[in-house]
């Protein structure tokens, strides 16, 4: 198996929701000589450190600044999370002698792929420990939960189109109805605290089904949340290995963009900004010094793209139309749902040239309306040169995703040429 795609797949699997994935992050970062900083705390930021920040556990900005002293950011946005199904208030529902789960949809969702597979639960708890109230991360390691399908003999649609309705149709199966009461003491023993000093979780279902590489050449990666915790993978990797020797380089993986990006550790906040200037404070520099950082900086808003589909090309751009392991795709949208323009794109594909790797153009269907992410948003807090671009994946949202074993490696390789 290809050393990166396998390294990939074991952030993955530790990175059940964005908690984890934050978590996973600050080990790696860590191992690499990385200061953790706190935003309640002062900061002491010198030449040659490497440091990071986390903020609500599930977003993270490290970065590196160089010996010799340099006032042009380098940036590259990710985000932890996924569409998936969270654990609402008071879970446990009795009905006909089974014991459901209460659930809610986080993100827009691929709904079908959730049926008919073992599921488990992550997060975090809030705890009381000691007369504090604090955080525990908690992993379910085990198969807990099933979504059952109807069977056909019952839904004879099932195949001609059905809609689902999450109140009813998403509800995960945990036990017979003599399980009743016992969900929160199996998180509780799963987190390593007393089920009765639990406050509070932010609990999500995940997908238990391990991660693979495939194909004819093994030339495929599908696995659980590769939007986008393969940017963000690539770019942490491209960070620890990178030179770090020319601009400040940043690594910033933001939480909620599947929901709109608007709290406080989302692209949408001041997180970015508040660390940016404090890097700039830090190196005794003024607010007008910061601006001008600013104007310099550039920035790579990195969030997966759409492959053109085997199955259903006629969905794509009819020219513009990403293949997977044929370079990173450019997002382009004249309606600014994406950053790109004529220089960002100019830019980022000279950098392409330089690092050795293949890029390509993603656009929209002109009759399909594509979303929005980082980019755009992030830029109205800290207004910089950026531009839109992802790996190429097909079933974006799903449970399960593919993408290109070859386009993990090049982004790897750009992000550590970017960070040089």
């Amino acid at each position: 198996m290809n050393h990166t795609a396998e390294k990939l797949l074991t952030f993955i699997k530790e990175s059940p929701t964005a908690f984890q994935a934050v978590e996973m992050m600050k080990t790696r970062f860590t191992e690499n000589g990385f200061t953790e900083l706190k935003e309640d705390e002062h900061w002491e930021i010198k030449n040659g450190g490497k440091y990071f920040v986390i903020r609500n556990h599930s977003a993270i900005i490290a970065f590196t600044v160089p010996e010799i002293s340099s006032d042009v950011f380098h940036i590259i946005a990710s985000h932890s999370d996924s569409p998936s199904l969270k654990i609402k208030e008071n879970p446990e529902m009795v009905e006909n002698g089974y014991v459901k789960l209460n659930v809610e949809l986080y993100g827009g969702a691929l709904l079908a792929p959730w049926f008919d597979r073992p599921l488990s639960v992550a997060g975090r708890l809030i705890v009381k420990e000691d007369e504090q109230i604090c955080e525990k991360l908690v992993t379910v390691d085990k198969d807990m939960l099933m979504i059952p399908n109807l069977a056909i003999h019952m839904n004879r649609e099932a195949n001609s189109g059905y809609k689902y309705n999450v109140q009813k149709d998403m509800l995960p199966l945990y036990g017979l109805e003599s399980a009743k009461g016992s969900f929160f003491k199996t998180v509780a023993e799963a987190a390593g605290v007393k089920e009765e000093d639990i406050l509070g979780h932010d609990l999500f279902l995940y997908n238990r089904m391990p991660g693979t590489v495939w194909g004819s050449e093994e030339e495929f990666v599908s696995a659980p949340r590769l939007d986008d915790l393969q940017c963000a993978f690539s770019s942490m990797e491209g960070l620890i290995a990178g030179k770090n020797e020319k601009s400040i380089c940043v690594h910033m993986v933001m939480d909620n963009e599947e929901v709109g990006s608007g709290t406080r550790q989302g692209a949408a906040s001041t997180f970015l900004r508040d660390t940016l200037l404090r890097i700039n404070l830090g190196l005794g520099r003024s607010y007008e010094d910061y601006l001008i950082s600013l104007a310099k900086s550039f920035m790579i808003s990195a969030d997966n793209a759409h492959a053109i589909h085997p199955n259903y090309p006629e969905k794509a751009d009819p020219v513009n139309r990403p293949h997977i392991n044929a370079g990173i795709a450019v997002k382009y949208n004249a309606n600014q749902k994406y950053c790109t323009d004529g220089i960002s794109a100019a830019m980022f594909k000279e950098l392409c040239k330089e690092a050795g790797v293949s890029c390509q153009v993603y656009v929209n269907r002109s009759d399909v309306a594509g979303g929005s992410t980082l980019g755009n948003i992030s830029n109205t807090q800290v207004a910089l040169n950026t531009v839109d671009i992802g790996l190429p994946q097909l079933a974006m949202h799903s449970p399960y995703e593919t993408a290109g074993v070859k386009d993990t490696c090049d982004f790897v390789k750009l992000a550590g040429v970017f960070y040089a």
